[in-house]
């Protein structure tokens, strides 16, 4: 019986070894927690997920909450993961209310890494990483631009353009903006685009921005807005685009668009982002003009493999991404400063490349085999 005994223990000695080993996780502590803003738009739920599955296949044990676009509900998920001790934290914020939070999880010496929207208002915190958001505008506004052919427009017969921003607490709405209008503006300046609506020639016109702006991304909002539109300031002419910072509020445009007789059999040139099925479905069948394809899956994989490196203490390579500076330095400017910022690549959908553009598509996560063989 001692024999047994003492047989038993030092397998359970091997055993705990080689678990440590073969583990970053600290045993049943919880090692990451991953703040996601919202549920209502599709991306974040994907994000939520990918980003948990890529921290277990390194070994660590995560846990993912979603905010419900309240910021101080989140602030609540976060405190809850400090309080189970975790290493690190992955924030995709709702708003710049986060800092409290942020700064509490500097005091207790964890790693935050700031996820798709920077973390405005303070440097409490290590990296920040993103897409080109500045780039990602450019594409909407160039989808815009070719789809209306505004080099061969004239002043003495205009395009008419709507303008819609996503919502004015996400820093990125203003990149995405910016990028736009830097494609549109000469051609509004040549008298060969007209804005119909509230025209902010940047993010920087706060009152303008906030008019055509979309609180918490809210598609409700959005589609109320261009009903609106349609019944006043677009009664008399006929819109020929419409720039839309994502799909959800592209999709909801566009039923409000659809919804007016004036648009049944043609509708406006309309951008999008985040390449969700049922844009790529409209794009495919002749409707929404164009979205950005963000490879959503290798954006958490970059964040983990970021985060690991981080937490071994090795030095920081992430493939894929490039360090923001230059002309894309404001990426990374909090408003107080600087933080470390990665860039990762989107890509343009139009219909002429949407059947080319499906298996990354696929492998990026963000649609799956059954639903790319319906766009095909």
């Amino acid at each position: 019986m001692k024999r047994f005994v003492v047989i038993l223990l030092a397998l359970m000695v091997v055993s705990s070894f080689a678990f440590a080993g073969g583990s970053q996780s600290s045993g049943g502590k919880l090692d990451i927690g991953i703040a996601m803003p919202e549920t209502h738009v599709e991306r974040w739920i994907k994000d939520g997920n990918a980003l948990k599955a890529e921290a277990e296949k390194r070994g660590y044990k995560a846990e993912v909450q979603w905010g419900n676009a309240d910021q101080a509900q989140q602030n609540q998920q976060i405190q809850s993961f400090l309080t189970q001790g975790v290493r690190a934290i992955v924030v995709g914020n709702i708003n710049e209310g986060v800092g409290s939070v942020v700064a509490e999880a500097l005091r207790d010496k964890v790693t935050v890494i700031a996820y798709d929207r920077i973390i405005q208002g303070t440097t409490e915190y290590g990296y920040f990483i993103t897409f080109n958001n500045y780039k990602v505008g450019t594409l909407q506004g160039t989808s815009i631009k070719d789809a209306l052919n505004l080099d061969a427009a004239t002043a003495a017969a205009p395009k008419y353009i709507t303008l819609f921003a996503g919502s004015p607490t996400d820093a990125n709405a203003n990149y995405f903006f910016d990028g736009a209008m830097d494609v549109l503006n000469p051609y509004i300046e040549k008298g060969v685009l007209q804005v119909i609506g509230p025209y902010p020639k940047g993010h920087t016109d706060t009152a303008n921005f906030q008019r055509i702006a979309t609180e918490g991304w809210n598609p409700q909002i959005a589609k109320t807005r261009m009903e609106n539109l349609l019944n006043n300031d677009a009664r008399n002419v006929t819109l020929d685009a419409v720039l839309a910072p994502n799909d959800t509020l592209a999709r909801a445009i566009l039923e409000a668009c659809k919804a007016d007789a004036k648009y049944r059999t043609k509708l406006p040139a309309i951008s999008g982002q985040d390449a969700e099925f049922d844009s790529l479905m409209s794009i495919k069948n002749g409707e929404q003009t164009s979205t950005v394809f963000k490879a959503l899956a290798k954006q958490a994989e970059a964040t983990m493999i970021l985060l690991d490196q981080v937490l071994k203490g090795q030095p920081i390579n992430v493939p894929g991404t490039v360090l923001a500076g230059g002309a894309t330095s404001g990426i990374a400017d909090t408003g107080k400063g600087y933080v470390t910022t990665y860039l990762l690549d989107p890509l343009l959908v139009t219909k002429a490349n949407l059947a080319a553009s499906l298996d990354a598509i696929v492998a990026a996560g963000v649609i799956d085999a059954a639903q790319a063989a319906q766009l095909r």
